[in-house]
């Protein structure tokens, strides 16, 4: 660090890393161009078992690419990714970026009532699934006005990415084995992935440039339907440049790619720096304690980025014992506080200290993150290369001194460029400090003097559910379309397991009052929203609390619950 820098977190800083960076004034799709000529023959992803080096990624990537062009996408289309981790998220990835057109990651626990908003939202054309959700698409497609509906989907299958054979380490238990290798029959008019590849087509001279559109990760707001987020390529890049500075990984890195892709995490750590830097990721696309555990043993896993609740649920593998986590160098991840036992645990019994971070979607993943040699337990960390983060007042905007709690608010290379097509709330995420814009995060925190930034509180209604976040309104909107309810209202409620889980105070329909249970309420909501919106716990009451003007008061039921628990 400069001896003269004068920002809090100075001393802090770790010795071994520039206080900024350098950004490479280049494409997301030059950097899969330039490992594909370095390491051609190196594995990029592994899937239980199966490689896929990069120049294999790289083929396929400019052959969908050509496919793509030839059904008219063309630069800045949004198109839609609609899938579990597996080695054709990345070969779709890719291959949208060399067609010079924008990936929109959609989470694939949507149900097509939530499916919809991403055709109309993003105005895409093209939707890129799997077999298991390639019905989802078709039902939601069918339900948007003919104008604005998608015109092509293709389709692949989980199979086709598999070995002839698994071994036993890499193994998956029975039920996920069967889902791999299932084949649901495809809506009509579906292509099939393997077709698209062998159709022959070659894509145009690549045109992007660093400044244009080249991911739109949604996030849900305080109010209304999930909004997209408009990151560049010059945006993107300071996470995938840093990320491997920060964690000391390189080429010869082996990571776990087992946080979904679709997130804004899971993206940067198992799409974006892995290929950027040349390293391996072996993949899975669903948690599994066991499998997780084999996989950090026989692939000597080097780097994981996970969720708490997944450490937490390791240690309760009675076969945790027996995995060899030697291996790990570095262990990080966010999403929720990671609890002083856990982490004292890891410490103990594996050495491995938990280095957490801090990002929104807004901002690419981390604007934070704990120095692995220096770490503080549930706390951000410190700001990442060149970003500037303070504590203010969220009324006056005034910043606050070390010790106060404030709203947190993030100036850096990172911050995403705005919300697709609101105007409006875009001005409203930005406030001026120093001549400089600061994205307001809407999260409530103070920093210590060592600069280091602690998590208070949420100035944004939001569930936090072991790392996905629930956002109240979107599962209430959900709610109103049950035929049992009149009015709805979303809270969080405390879970040892999970941190936060979603609870719903509804009011129901008059004739449903004497007849409906809450079993009812949860069995409704799991056939329309993702499983991790579904209220785990329900209470009815003849009326929620109002406001004179008549807001439901969603504050005093919050902090009733806040109270019981």
């Amino acid at each position: 660090m400069n001896p003269t820098d004068t920002r809090p977190h100075a001393a802090a800083w770790p010795k071994r890393l520039p206080p900024t960076l350098v950004i490479p004034e280049t494409t997301l799709w030059f950097n899969l161009e330039v490992s594909a000529r370095r390491y051609p023959a190196k594995a990029a992803y592994v899937f239980f078992g199966r490689e896929l080096s990069y120049a294999e990624l790289h083929r396929q990537a400019e052959a969908l690419a050509g496919w793509l062009q030839a059904q008219g996408v063309s630069a800045g289309d949004r198109v839609l990714l609609f899938m579990q981790n597996c080695p054709q998220f990345v070969v779709a990835f890719y291959a949208v970026q060399r067609a010079d057109a924008v990936v929109v990651p959609v989470n694939p626990m949507n149900r097509a009532e939530e499916f919809s908003h991403y055709i109309t939202d993003a105005q895409a054309r093209v939707a890129l699934t799997t077999a298991d959700l390639a019905l989802i698409v078709d039902e939601a497609n069918a339900a948007v006005p003919a104008g604005q509906r998608l015109q092509q989907l293709l389709v692949t299958r989980l199979a086709d990415a598999l070995p002839v054979e698994i071994a036993a380490a890499e193994a998956p238990a029975p039920a996920l084995h069967a889902w791999l290798h299932a084949d649901p029959a495809l809506p009509a008019g579906a292509l099939r992935w393997a077709d698209a590849l062998a159709a022959g087509h070659r894509p145009g001279p690549a045109t992007a440039r660093p400044d244009d559109l080249a991911l739109l990760p949604y996030t849900s707001g305080t109010t209304g339907l999930p909004k997209g987020c408009m990151h560049s390529h010059r945006t993107l890049m300071p996470n995938v440049v840093g990320g491997g500075l920060w964690a000391q990984s390189s080429a010869e890195s082996v990571s776990l790619g087992v946080v979904p892709m679709f997130h804004i995490t899971g993206m940067l750590y198992g799409v974006l720096a892995p290929v950027y830097q040349g390293s391996t990721v072996v993949l899975m696309p669903r948690w599994d304690r066991e499998l997780a555990g084999r996989l950090i043993s026989s692939r000597r896993v080097t780097h994981w980025t996970c969720i708490p609740t997944m450490i937490i649920d390791l240690f309760g593998s009675p076969n945790y014992k027996s995995f060899d986590l030697s291996s790990l160098f570095y262990l990080s991840g966010g999403g929720a506080a990671m609890p002083h036992a856990v982490a004292e645990r890891l410490q103990q019994e594996f050495g491995i200290t938990f280095a957490e971070g801090y990002g929104l979607t807004e901002t690419a993943a981390p604007s934070h993150a704990n120095p692995p040699e220096r770490a503080k337990l549930q706390c951000l960390g410190i700001p990442l290369f060149g970003t500037d983060s303070r504590i203010v007042d969220p009324e006056t905007l005034r910043e606050l001194p070390a010790g106060e709690t404030g709203e947190i608010v993030t100036h850096g290379p990172m911050v995403f460029k705005g919300y697709w097509g609101h105007a409006e709330a875009t001005r409203a995420a930005f406030i001026e400090l120093d001549g400089k814009p600061f994205f307001r995060t809407g999260d409530l925190g103070h920093r210590d003097e060592e600069g280091y930034f602690f998590l208070t509180d949420r100035l944004k209604r939001m569930i936090n559910a072991s790392g996905f976040k629930v956002w109240p309104s979107e599962v209430e909107l959900l709610l109103f379309k049950c035929p049992l309810v009149q009015e709805a209202c979303v809270i969080g409620a405390r879970d040892a397991y999970r941190g936060e889980t979603v609870k719903a105070v509804i009011v129901l329909r008059a004739e449903a009052r004497a007849t409906a249970t809450a079993q009812d309420i949860i069995d409704w909501a799991r056939e329309h929203m993702a499983v991790y919106k579904v209220p785990r716990l329900v209470e009815f009451v003849d009326a929620l609390p109002k406001s004179g003007s008549g807001k439901v008061m969603w504050r005093q039921l919050q902090e009733r619950e806040a109270a019981a628990g």
